[in-house]
């Protein structure tokens, strides 16, 4: 029996993202107290909340509950991509942001991944849309499989804009909280007309264009509706910092590359 689901495609937990405000055993209890029926795990360029449950918590609690492994990864040029990988793929990489995003295409595709923009019309130097990138070669869009077309953080503009962008190049729309925090659990979803149990099946819906659609109501009470127009130099401050943190990691991303190429070789 096929039963649709609703799914919160953007969630940030205490263990694995160091703004994250709620370990992910409650997150897991609000999401379902709002009948939501999963989780897309997506802490920024890290697995540790995936890991944390996975340790802890699978086959313990929550058996009626679906929590899928997924991050957030910064590039150096195109702002934050939402990726996906099967559940048989570990890759060490994701986790070490400031890949260009061209080349993060070709890995996740090539290891039968998909991947996004994360709130592509927010804010600049985080939002594909918004960067130089898209601006320099606006085709690169349809290389994505999906678009976060609905992100309870973003003001309705940005979320008008994006879903016209997943519409027109023939995207996906998903639908997530981007939730840090208790109030913002569950605010947005995405609903999926068939059962999800794993990584793959929910791969093998975008790929064959299954229609799903991102919902959800907007959260009133973020850092940028707080701090008015210091956020600019919140929004800077970020940049200089993936700038920097990238450039940290550049060694062991080129490790971590040179094996995936070689992997790629063999295969």
């Amino acid at each position: 029996m096929v039963i649709p689901m609703k799914i919160d495609m953007h969630c940030h937990t205490k263990e694995g993202s160091l703004d994250g405000k709620v370990p992910i055993g409650d997150y897991i209890q609000l999401l379902k107290e709002k009948g939501i029926q999963g989780m897309l795990v997506t802490d920024h360029n890290s697995y540790n909340g995936y890991r944390h449950w996975k340790k802890h918590m699978k086959g313990k609690e929550h058996e009626d509950f679906v929590v899928l492994k997924g991050i957030e990864y910064d590039t150096i040029d195109a702002g934050h991509i939402l990726v996906i990988m099967p559940e048989t793929v570990k890759m060490y990489l994701l986790e070490m942001r400031g890949l260009p995003v061209h080349l993060l295409i070709d890995i996740v595709h090539h290891y039968g991944g998909i991947l996004g923009p994360a709130h592509p019309c927010g804010e600049k130097f985080m939002s594909y849309a918004r960067t130089k990138r898209h601006r320099k070669n606006p085709q690169l869009i349809k290389r994505f499989d999906f678009v976060e077309a609905f992100n309870a953080c973003e003001p309705l503009e940005a979320n008008e804009e994006a879903k016209k962008l997943a519409e027109e190049n023939g995207l996906a729309c998903f639908g997530g909280s981007d939730a840090h925090k208790e109030a913002c659990v569950g605010l947005a979803y995405t609903d999926i007309p068939k059962n999800i149990t794993c990584e793959s099946d929910l791969i093998k819906c975008v790929k064959r264009k299954i229609p799903m659609e991102g919902e959800g109501s907007f959260y009133k009470g973020t850092v940028k509706e707080k701090i008015g127009k210091i956020n600019k130099l919140l929004v800077f401050s970020f940049w200089f910092y993936n700038k920097g943190a990238g450039m940290v990691r550049r060694n062991k991303r080129k490790t971590e590359l040179k094996k995936s190429e070689e992997e790629q070789r063999t295969h």
